[in-house]
Formats: C-alpha cells, sequence, structure tokens
C-alpha cells in the first residue's frame, strides 16, 4: 500500500518483524521523518532522557555482529535442528520464524540503517521498568517505518558488550541502550498479520484468570 491509503488499524495489524532487509540505502528525509515520529511517543514525565544514535557505519555494525552472532548461537544457533524439527504444534519459535532470525543474525550487518534507542540515567537502574519511558516511542519508530514501506525489528541479541558498546558510539557513562533496530526494505516476504494466539486467550478482567468470550462488533 502507498502510505496514504494505510490506515492506522492496518499498520498496527500488519508490522511483524522484518528480517531479510534489502542493502538498498535508506533516503536521509524518509529517515528523519521515521525518527521525527518516534520522538512524539509517550516519555515518563515528559522527559525525554533518551537520544537515538543511527548507524550506517559499515566497521562499527561488524563489530556489533560479532556479538550478535555470537549470543545468537548460545541462545538459538544450538538448538537448530530441534526448532526445525518440531512439530507444528510445538510452541516458541517456529521453523520459519527460526530461518528468518539466523538470516538477521548472519546478515544483520547488511541492513543500512541501525538505531539503537538510548536512554539516559540507566545504565545503574536495577527497575525492570525503567524501559518503559523509551519503549512506546520505539514501537512508535516501527509503525512509522512500516508506513514508509520499511521493516523493523526489535533485538538485544547484542547484549553484554554494553561497556564495549558504549565506546564504540561514544555514549555518556550513564547512558544504556535499550534495543537495536536493524531498518531496510525487505528483501522478500509480505506485510502480514503476525500470528498470535487468540485475544480471548490473554486478556484477564480484573483478576488473573477472570476472562470473558469476546463480544463481535455490531
Amino acid at each position: 500500500m502507498a502510505p496514504d491509503d494505510l490506515t492506522a488499524w492496518e499498520a498496527l495489524h500488519s508490522t511483524p518483524a522484518r528480517r531479510y532487509l534489502a542493502p538498498d540505502p535508506i533516503p536521509e528525509p524518509v529517515l528523519w521523518e521515521i525518527l521525527d515520529a518516534a520522538i512524539r511517543g509517550p516519555s515518563g514525565g515528559n522527559r525525554q532522557q533518551w537520544g537515538w544514535v543511527v548507524v550506517t557505519d559499515r566497521r562499527t555494525k561488524d563489530r556489533v555482529a560479532e556479538w550478535y552472532r555470537a549470543n545468537w548461537q548460545a541462545a538459538y544457533g544450538r538448538h537448530r535442528e530441534e526448532i526445525l524439527n518440531a512439530p507444528p504444534d510445538a510452541g516458541g519459535l517456529s521453523p520459519r520464524g527460526f530461518l528468518g532470525a539466523e538470516h538477521l543474525a548472519q546478515h544483520i550487518q547488511e541492513a543500512p540503517v541501525w538505531v539503537f534507542p538510548v536512554l539516559r540515567h540507566a545504565a545503574d537502574a536495577d527497575s525492570p521498568r525503567v524501559g518503559a519511558s523509551i519503549y512506546g516511542a520505539v514501537q512508535q519508530l516501527c509503525l512509522a517505518a512500516r508506513v514508509r514501506g520499511i521493516g523493523t525489528s526489535l533485538t538485544t541479541l547484542y547484549g553484554g558488550h554494553e561497556d564495549e558498546l558504549r565506546a564504540l558510539l561514544g555514549l555518556p557513562e550513564d547512558a544504556l541502550t535499550m534495543a537495536l533496530i536493524p531498518m531496510g526494505y525487505p528483501a522478500r516476504g509480505a506485510w502480514a498479520q503476525p500470528r498470535r494466539r487468540p485475544v480471548e486467550e490473554v486478556v484477564h478482567w480484573n483478576r488473573w484468570g477472570e476472562t470473558r468470550p469476546r463480544e463481535e462488533k455490531r
């Protein structure tokens, strides 16, 4: 769809992780437009203690990609045969999802643009909710990219190298990267609604375990 033809509901229902990305450059005006939409997202107390590091330098990508692939292998790659041969109802990462994630691990440095959302005063945070002040804006970035036909995925598989990454990106000492978002025009696949468990199974009313059937829209 052209951007003007895509409704908000269509974007919300068709923004899956896109892991097969073409190396074609993203025009800078389009990138600025996407980032400008991202910063309109929610910020705790409107403090906006964030920064958005855009990486296009191949040497930086190659360095981070080494960490990413090592973590991928430790977490998922060593289970390749088990996942690819799992029965359809096994749950977790599907064979198709695994192959897409594997492709990203092997080719992540080829994505033309990376974005690191960075949160200030978070390097020593011990609250599990610290990301609440930026992840809403991160999703807006992904949705804005979707509107412009650009694929994204949100990953943290570069983890375990934060001090090295802080030095590599020249971040302030109190800053913490909250994710890595590779961006690019999709090289294969289609925009589709991600498969999820039925909403009726995961929504609880007033107390955990209290469910109710979904009423059809009249």
